[in-house]
């Protein structure tokens, strides 16, 4: 039974391939945060309440407890905020930055790093729109970049499509509950 799950282990950590960068984190801090000229990191640890609160919200917490808010400032004024967001599936981690303008409505969101399998999947989603359908959104809207790309996708990609709307989902959790109170 041993040598059978230790197989299983190795069996799914053989499977994940290498990360790629997509888009270089100083580029999607460029875009996401237009026009600010100083950045400060918000870094918040949470509370097991805190935890609570978002995992009964969108059934997820972040794994090291800690969330953290990038704030784009020009003049003393926020530009917006940046949040780095990474989602685990099978195939290995997906990293998103997901930009809001000062009223807390998404300015855009990119996919930064990937695995070398996933990419050709992830390009596929977001050259049929996906990231179109996340811009505007607010904070109360669910996102649904999956449904408009899934029609004209194959399978796989529409499977990354969902897995960026749950980092998009996370995202907007941690900044509705816990960025907007602060």
């Amino acid at each position: 039974m041993k040598a059978l799950l230790l197989g299983a282990v190795a069996a799914a950590l053989l499977h994940i391939t290498p990360t790629v960068i997509m888009v270089k984190r100083e580029d999607a801090v460029a875009h996401l945060l237009p026009g600010a000229d100083q950045f400060t990191a918000r870094e918040l640890h949470l509370s097991s309440a805190d935890s609570r609160r978002i995992h009964d919200a969108v059934g997820w917490e972040p794994p090291d407890g800690v969330v953290t808010f990038y704030l784009g400032t020009r003049q003393h004024q926020v530009t917006g905020v940046l949040v780095f967001m990474r989602v685990d599936c099978m195939h290995g981690p997906i990293e998103l930055a997901i930009g809001y303008d000062p009223h807390g409505t998404i300015r855009d969101v990119e996919v930064t790093k990937a695995t070398v399998e996933m990419k050709p999947w992830i390009v596929e989603a977001l050259r049929a729109g996906l990231t179109d359908a996340y811009r505007g959104l607010t904070l109360d809207q669910a996102p649904a970049g999956a449904d408009k790309v899934k029609p004209h996708v194959g399978t796989m990609p529409g499977y990354m499509a969902e897995l960026i709307d749950k980092g998009v989902m996370h995202a907007n959790a941690a900044y509705r509950l816990f960025y907007v109170r602060r």
